[in-house]
């Protein structure tokens, strides 16, 4: 083969990609990426090796036969031929960066457990020794660096046996930048265009502070003027060094302006390069999207929800997909699941964008919402971010968990964003908590919502929901708007309804609303009267931030009920422990629920019974983090155990959808953008019960992890499909 050795088919210009120009390509982006947290030159040498499989003459001529004939890369008798063994090869024989050798293993199909270096390393000196050692010395005629000793390249704290998490998480952020740089550098072969730069976070400060003047229309009043002080105060914190900032702040105290002030002058300061918001529901990061493209600018701010898992899809279908979402913005809007579940994921297509978290502010927003059993890997994380990414993390709540009280904590300096909290929650109280005793039914508690002139009640499931929807409906006064909420709603069902709500609100129109939590956390909404079906006690105060929230009312009104036909087993599955702390802290003669002190005993405590740190889940990540069996992590770390799936439906615009709906069928796949103008027309169902819809013909899977529904879509409750053993889910 005497000709250069390639890596990838001609372009529309017939150019081919010389396999030395992707090698030094891919090299100087993640070298590039990498230098934000001071993993450069490994993350460069990474990108040098990774494909150095394909110098082998049966790849040569297998890319040649795909070229020709179409298909993937294979040899005469239609095998697949491997071109990362090569690389893993040189990574540990000449290179000597033991584990770190995965991340060429995982570049396309995902890491695997430490375990394959070894299974790997016998084929790559066995049976498989003459195409390697064939590859390697064709490659290093070229790229003859690909040999030198880089076993310096490992930061000191990364190859510590002493703390083997902060190891394994320096090689996911030198994986992303491997990952995201080779599709890049392929994307920039085929598209034969280079990506526009992105302006910075600090470069956004004035524009922030402008357009956050003309947003607020310089209204003045009691609220306003506590949410200039609290905003103030953000502002001076944001001169203090990276690290994991606090902010307990009430409902209705700005936190979502607040902590995009924060983040960009923090930025400024520090020289930070993103802002990455994330949210527990895909209804608020649709609201706190659209308050940052005021405020910052429509170019600059990226939002990203959880999609469609198309990793298992062919691979000649995926590159273009893979080459969409990393997260290469000022400012990201995302869910809390795509977040975390990326980060501990071991597939490239979601961990391309983690190294965009290394020198960014990260604002978890309705911090409370993270689940107990993964609070030790999620809080592990968080911390290395902090210590070795040069990340700042802002844990932003009205309810504010007791994190510092856990060992994983343990020495780490808070940076509270406000030094005294507690006087805000006393100066924006706005409700008062009643307690219904004994347990009412769902019937019941639907007449005394229908009584009010306007009211909100927030259930435990989806099942509850439509039950209560019905009862509201039956009792109802003639005329009044009685609506629903859950995520078996399109997103744009949803999205109208809750513009509907508001209009109704404004106009001081009569309206009663049910919902599920997805309303709790963070959504605009300001109810006169709220009633709530018992939960947590985080729960229970997200609820009373829909009550008075914009403090019109000298007070408003959040009942508390525990119905007695209500899906106890959902709420249990939902909050486990948590309930018999709540009622052993909060109630009749407890504590006030209000009280910044008295949430945290309860946090503490409720972590003492759950024993997260000892056992569970979390536990079980941590022990396989520790271990690098990155599959294992990614199949035990699910943020939702309802594993969820978006579902087509039939709703809104039938034309538009059916035209999408065609193209994601067809032949070599659809662009992003096909997926993007899906949203508004994707519903959620737990796994499980999509699975069971496909049997029973209500449903069929369309692509990937997406479903069709076929069955009956209602005009206000969504997906109506009973589960044959009466399950019932969360949202």
């Amino acid at each position: 083969m005497a000709e250069e050795p390639w890596a990838h088919s001609k372009n529309s210009s017939g150019t081919r990609h010389g396999l030395e120009a992707h090698l030094r390509g891919t090299a100087e982006l993640a070298r590039g990426f990498a230098s934000a947290f001071g993993a450069g030159e490994l993350a460069g040498y990474l990108g040098l090796i990774h494909d150095v499989g394909k110098g082998a003459c049966a790849w040569q001529d297998g890319l040649r036969r795909a070229e020709s004939q179409g298909g993937r890369v294979v040899d005469a008798g239609g095998r697949s031929i491997d071109h990362k063994a090569a690389g893993m090869w040189v990574a540990l024989r000449k290179g000597g960066i033991g584990s770190f050798a995965l991340a060429v293993l995982g570049h396309h199909g995902g890491i695997p457990a430490r375990h394959a270096l070894r299974d790997v390393l016998a084929s790559a000196e066995g049976a498989a020794a003459a195409q390697v050692q064939e590859a390697v010395q064709r490659v290093a005629e070229l790229v003859p660096e690909i040999l030198h000793d880089r076993r310096a390249t490992v930061p000191d704290w990364g190859r510590s046996a002493d703390d083997p998490h902060a190891a394994e998480m320096l090689l996911r952020m030198a994986f992303s930048a491997l990952v995201d740089a080779d599709f890049l550098d392929t994307e920039r072969h085929f598209a034969e265009t280079t990506r526009p730069s992105v302006p910075s976070l600090a470069s956004l400060a004035q524009t922030y502070e402008a357009e956050r003047a003309a947003y607020l229309g310089g209204v003045a009043s009691p609220i306003n003027a506590l949410r200039t002080e609290i905003y103030e105060q953000a502002v001076s914190a944001a001169a203090e060094p990276p690290g994991i900032f606090p902010f307990p702040a009430p409902t209705g105290s700005g936190k979502t302006i607040t902590s995009g002030g924060f983040s960009v002058h923090h930025a400024t300061r520090h020289g930070l390069r993103r802002m990455i918001v994330a949210v527990p529901y895909l209804s608020i990061t649709e609201q706190n999207a659209r308050v940052y493209r005021r405020l910052f600018g429509e170019a600059n701010v990226v939002e990203h929800h959880s999609g469609v898992d198309l990793d298992d899809l062919e691979p000649e279908l995926r590159w273009q997909r893979l080459a969409t979402e990393n997260w290469d913005a000022p400012v990201v809007v995302t869910t809390t699941v795509q977040l975390f579940e990326s980060l501990f994921s071991n597939k490239p297509s979601a961990m391309r964008k983690l190294h965009r978290l290394a020198g960014a502010v990260i604002v978890l927003d309705e911090v409370q919402s993270l689940p107990d059993p993964l609070l030790l890997p999620i809080l592990s994380a968080l911390r290395h971010l902090t210590e070795h990414f040069g990340t700042s993390v802002v844990l932003s709540s009205a309810t504010q968990p007791a994190f510092f009280s856990l060992e994983i904590f343990k020495g780490l300096k808070p940076r509270p964003i406000l030094a005294e909290p507690k006087p805000y929650f006393e100066k924006l109280r706005r409700v008062r908590f009643e307690w219904r005793e004994p347990a009412p039914t769902l019937e019941q508690m639907a007449q005394e919502a229908a009584m009010q002139q306007q009211s909100l009640t927030i259930v435990n499931t989806t099942k509850d929901a439509a039950s209560f929807h019905e009862h509201l409906e039956a009792v109802a006064a003639e005329g009044v708007p009685v609506l629903h909420l859950s995520t078996r709603m399109a997103a744009g069902h949803r999205r109208e309804t809750l513009d509907q709500i508001r209009q109704l609100l404004k106009e001081g129109a009569p309206v009663a609303v049910v919902s599920t939590q997805l309303v709790e956390a963070g959504v605009d909404l300001d109810f006169p009267v709220v009633l709530r079906a018992f939960a947590a006690a985080e729960a229970l105060i997200q609820a009373a931030g829909r009550c008075n929230r914009n403090g019109h009312l000298d007070c408003g009104r959040v009942i508390v009920f525990d119905p007695a036909d209500g899906s106890r087993t959902g709420a249990q599955r939902v909050y486990g422990a948590a309930l018999d702390v709540t009622r052993a802290h909060f109630g009749p003669g407890r504590g006030d629920l209000d009280d910044p002190e008295a949430l945290n005993a309860y946090y503490a405590q409720r972590y003492q019974i759950k024993g997260i740190e000892r056992t569970g889940r979390g536990v079980e990540v941590q022990q396989h983090r520790a271990d690098f069996d990155f599959p294992e992590v990614a199949r035990l770390f699910r943020l939702i155990d309802e594993q969820s799936v978006p579902v087509l439906v039939r709703y809104g615009d039938d034309v538009e959808r059916e035209q999408l709906r065609v193209l994601l069928t067809q032949p070599g796949g659809a662009d992003p953008w096909v997926f993007r103008k899906l949203q508004p027309y994707l519903a959620t169902l737990p796994r499980q019960l999509a699975v069971k819809a496909v049997r029973q013909g209500f449903a069929r899977c369309l692509l990937g992890d997406l479903y069709e529904w076929d069955g009956d879509y209602h005009c206000q409750r969504g997906i109506e499909f009973a589960d044959p053993r009466g399950e019932d889910f969360v949202l």
